[in-house]
C-alpha cells in the first residue's frame, strides 16, 4: 500500500512555467535591437547559461534573472544599454511577484488524497519564492510536512522517505516533470504519478523515463488524481 504521497508546486500545484516563458519572449525582444537572434542563437545559449548557473544560482526566478543579464552580455559584446540591463531585471521581478493560481480542480484533489494519504509538498527553486508561493496557494494546512529543495535527486527523496519512517516502495509523487518528479522515484522503487504540463522548461526535458513505464500512471487533470493513486495501490498490492 502507499503510506506517503508527494506533490510538486510549480506547474502540479499552481502555474508557474508560463511567466519564465514571458520573460524568455520579452528577452529575445530586447536582444532583437542588438543582434540577429536567428543568427546567435538566442534560445540555446540562455539555456546553457542556465545549466552552467544552476550549482552557482539554483532553480528559480533569481537565477533566471542573473542568467538573463549574463547572456545578454555576452551576446551583445558587451554593448547593450544599462537601461536595457534594467529592464532585465525588473523582468525578473515581475516572475517573483507574480500571482499565484492554482491549476483547475488542484485543491478538490489534494483534499481528497490528504483523507486518505499522509501528504508532503515536495518542492524546489528559491526558498523565499517558494515559501510565498506556498503560503499564497492556500493549501499549506492541507500538508503534513512541507520540503523546499535546492534539488530533486534520489537522495532528497530517500531522505524524505527515511524520516517518515517508510520504504520507497510505500511513497508515490505526483508532478508534471518526468525529470525531477518521476524519474528518482522510481529509480528508488517508488511511485509516479505525471500530470503533464501544457508547457516544460528545456532542461526538465532530459529524462530518461517514460510516462509508459509500468510504476507510472499518466493523468490529465487534477481531477485523475485520487483514481491514479487507487490504481497503483492495486497493482503494488498484487
Amino acid at each position: 500500500m502507499i503510506e506517503i504521497i508527494g506533490f510538486d508546486g510549480d506547474d502540479t500545484l499552481w502555474h508557474s512555467e508560463g511567466y519564465y516563458q514571458s520573460v524568455h519572449a520579452e528577452f529575445e525582444k530586447i536582444l532583437g535591437s542588438y543582434v540577429d537572434l536567428a543568427d546567435v542563437r538566442v534560445h540555446d545559449r540562455l539555456l546553457a547559461t542556465e545549466r552552467r548557473n544552476l550549482k552557482l544560482f539554483g532553480y528559480g526566478a533569481k537565477g533566471m534573472t542573473l542568467s538573463l543579464i549574463e547572456t545578454a552580455i555576452a551576446i551583445t559584446d558587451e554593448r547593450i544599454a544599462a537601461s536595457d540591463l534594467h529592464r532585465l531585471l525588473q523582468l525578473g521581478k515581475s516572475v517573483l511577484d507574480h500571482p499565484v493560481e492554482l491549476l483547475p480542480g488542484m485543491r478538490a484533489a489534494v483534499e481528497a488524497v490528504a483523507r486518505t494519504h499522509r501528504i508532503v509538498l515536495i518542492t524546489k527553486g528559491d526558498l523565499f519564492h517558494q515559501e510565498s508561493k506556498v503560503a499564497h496557494s492556500g493549501l499549506a494546512d492541507l500538508f503534513q510536512r512541507i520540503e523546499i529543495v535546492s534539488e530533486k535527486d534520489p537522495a532528497t527523496y530517500m531522505r524524505v522517505v527515511a524520516e517518515f519512517g517508510v520504504a520507497p516502495v510505500h511513497f508515490a509523487m505526483i508532478g508534471n516533470s518526468l525529470r525531477s518528479d518521476i524519474e528518482p522515484v522510481v529509480a528508488l522503487g517508488g511511485w509516479g504519478v505525471y500530470m503533464p504540463y501544457h508547457v516544460t522548461w528545456a532542461h526538465e526535458r532530459d529524462t530518461g523515463i517514460d510516462e509508459s513505464h509500468g510504476r507510472v500512471q499518466r493523468v490529465d487533470g487534477a481531477a485523475d488524481i485520487p483514481a491514479a493513486i487507487a490504481r497503483i495501490e492495486a497493482q503494488a498490492a498484487n
